[in-house]
């Protein structure tokens, strides 16, 4: 099982800002991320996001499964996420 890890110096609010007090970067993410990362923190499998996001917002598994992906692959690219 795939395990999602993000720094716990991390702050998102609820306006989808989020900074990385480390590095001062700052990133801004619309409403299916801060979902998205939110349920990350909170330890959250990938199947379990799926399952609350399909329920939650007007979006097909495909399409929603293609964004999960690259979201990920642009935490992972910013250093905001470790996969194991």
């Amino acid at each position: 099982m795939t395990k999602f890890e993000i720094p716990g110096n991390v702050a998102v609010s609820d306006s989808g800002f989020l900074f990385m007090p480390t590095t001062g970067e700052t990133f801004t993410m619309n409403e299916m991320g801060i979902f998205i990362f939110k349920m990350l923190q909170q330890k959250y499998t990938r199947n379990e996001i799926f399952e609350k996001a399909l329920d939650e917002f007007d979006i097909d598994k495909t399409t929603f499964e293609k964004d999960f992906e690259d979201f990920i692959a642009q935490l992972k690219n910013y250093s905001l996420i470790k996969i194991s």
